[in-house]
């Protein structure tokens, strides 16, 4: 399958996160792997240690810029000086895309910096959707967002989850990033099919896929990132390459952040499917 419209860059493979217990692993001993995410808000300042191990990174790796802040879903105005350090630290990492989570977080200039789902209606989408584009227009880079998991729903949504997805990255014309932990988590807690999600978004749109580990408690699963995958969510992945072809994939490991190596032969575990994409094959 070739790649799609979002997804210029499906030879990149899989990548993971770049987190500061490995910053002298990776620069000393320079493990094969492909690409690095890194959280943009982590580099955004004017200086410091962080932007000069970024610079190191730089000269041996490619890196993609992942957000945590642009807060889409939120009613007021983008944050101007967000977008322009954002701006400023794409001049320095060349990332050819750029992602974020589709949600709110702020209200009158005062974040909550957190991840909080929307109400699933046309009046949020039409708000998430005008700022995507006005993110996009300024940076110019395309954006990819990504759906969060959630632990609570609104009485005033119109419509699932993907279907508001697709409403708003159409509405945008931008890519999304799929990460289907978040799937799993949220179809966990809401109970909904999470292949019913997969198959209901737009194919030509998914840019990034994550994956990662949760935390399972008897009633709820927490986005903890903590933890290897679980096979149900090798089974969603499984089927999202399936659905989209050979995409980029990273693993995130926030939390509990075990060595370099442990985290690397996690994420190596999605090259079966990504190198079945390529030759038409499905794994049980």
């Amino acid at each position: 399958m070739s790649s799609n419209r979002f997804n210029a860059f499906s030879t990149l493979g899989v990548g993971v996160g770049l987190r500061v217990p490995h910053y002298d692993h990776i620069l000393s001993e320079k493990p094969p792997v492909e690409w690095f995410e890194i959280i943009s808000e982590t580099y955004m300042g004017d200086g410091g240690s962080p932007l000069a191990i970024l610079d190191k990174i730089l000269s041996d790796y490619q890196v993609i810029q992942h957000g945590v802040s642009l807060y889409p879903g939120s009613v007021g105005p983008l944050n101007k000086d967000h977008l322009k350090r954002l701006k400023r630290l794409l001049k320095r990492t060349h990332a050819p895309w750029v992602s974020d989570h589709i949600c709110w977080g702020s209200v009158d200039g005062t974040y909550s910096h957190d991840l909080l789902p929307l109400p699933y209606t046309k009046e949020a989408v039409r708000i998430a959707a005008a700022k995507i584009r006005q993110t996009q227009d300024y940076i110019e880079r395309p954006v990819a967002i990504e759906n969060v998991s959630s632990y609570a729903e609104f009485h005033e949504s119109t419509m699932t989850e993907w279907e508001f997805l697709t409403e708003v990255v159409e509405m945008a014309d931008c890519g999304i990033l799929l990460d289907v932990n978040n799937i799993y988590v949220s179809s966990f807690n809401h109970g909904f099919n999470p292949f019913d999600y997969l198959t209901g978004i737009p194919p030509e749109r998914v840019a990034q896929i994550h994956i990662a580990g949760h935390s399972h408690y008897q009633k709820f699963i927490l986005d903890t990132h903590d933890a290897p995958v679980i096979d149900d969510v090798w089974a969603l992945y499984q089927k999202a390459i399936g659905l989209f072809g050979p995409t980029p994939t990273l693993l995130e490991w926030d939390d509990k952040i075990p060595t370099f190596e442990e985290v690397w032969d996690e994420a190596r575990k999605a090259e079966k499917y990504l190198e079945g994409s390529f030759h038409g094959q499905i794994f049980a």
